[in-house]
């Protein structure tokens, strides 16, 4: 038996489930797993299903329930549940969000490949030798910024990468840059989104006296820090926390929405609904 994600966006209508479970009965097909979301403003139908069926073919599986639905805008994905994403990772001299996810990776707590870390500055060549990742250091200027990222392309293509994540990464990728990786490219972001914008943003939230510090995780788009949300947290500060103290905290939160948000795709758990998402987190 071959254990297998199936993960469907299509217009809703009656009979949706019916005729997908009815596809995997015919390769021998038991759901372990099933969560399913209906939009009533989009007429949108979510679904995600983890089965096991004496089909190995993942491929197989898909077309097969492609030509039961009948529906050819419907987005659908089968893929085995021992494949491994490949993910790249970007990074500049913060190394907090890098380091959390490469540990987490090496404990098998996120069941991904990292073929490759690249950082706009040396400072975390040390952390990637440290666990055995190749590291490349690609400096970024004004004028060198396009042939930057015209290398970043080709390494994504050369690597057969799946997502790019952005372990604070502080760059903006240009609108180009964006569209390729669009639906395929998670960034973190101090505070709930927007807020604080530039330099030393923990220093301004407690000159502003907040109450809250949170970390968003979100899709990248051409709009800088407004792509689709995936994961949100927030911890209660008061008048008593240091900025020092904020930062800290701020670090703590931004390592576990990231972490949160990575394992979600990883997983198939993550299906783009327009500018928002649906997380069927488990």
């Amino acid at each position: 038996m071959t254990a297998h994600i199936l993960t469907l966006t299509c217009a809703d209508r009656p009979g949706i489930v019916h005729t997908v479970c009815g596809a995997l009965l015919d390769v021998g097909g038991n759901i372990t797993e099933n969560a399913q979301f209906s939009e009533p403003e989009s007429g949108t139908f979510c679904m995600r299903t983890e089965f096991t069926s004496t089909e190995a073919d993942a491929e197989f599986v898909r077309r097969l329930v492609m030509e039961r639905l009948g529906e050819t805008r419907a987005i659908l994905t089968v893929r085995s549940t021992s494949y491994r994403p490949r993910i790249l990772m970007l990074v500049s001299k913060q190394d907090h969000c890098l380091f959390d996810l490469l540990y987490r990776w090496r404990t098998g707590e996120l069941a991904i490949d990292i073929p490759l870390i690249v950082s706009n500055h040396p400072d975390c060549g040390a952390i990637a030798a440290m666990y055995g990742i190749p590291f490349l250091c690609v400096p970024v200027t004004q004028n060198t910024r396009s042939e930057q990222e015209s290398r970043l392309q080709e390494l994504i293509t050369k690597h057969t990468i799946d997502l790019v994540v952005l372990a604070r990464y502080m760059q903006i990728l240009s609108d180009d840059l964006c569209r390729f990786l669009a639906g395929r490219a998670i960034n973190i972001h101090h505070s709930f989104l927007p807020g604080f914008e530039g330099a030393k943003p923990y220093h301004q939230a407690w000159r502003r006296g907040v109450k809250v510090v949170g970390a968003t995780a979100h899709f990248v788009t051409a709009e800088l820090d407004e792509g689709p949300i995936i994961e949100q947290a927030v911890e209660r500060v008061n008048h008593a926390h240091s900025p020092a103290e904020l930062i800290a905290l701020g670090r703590d939160i931004e390592r576990m929405v990231l972490f949160r948000a990575v394992k979600y795709w990883s997983e198939g758990r993550i299906l783009l609904l327009g500018e928002r998402t649906v997380v069927f987190a488990n």
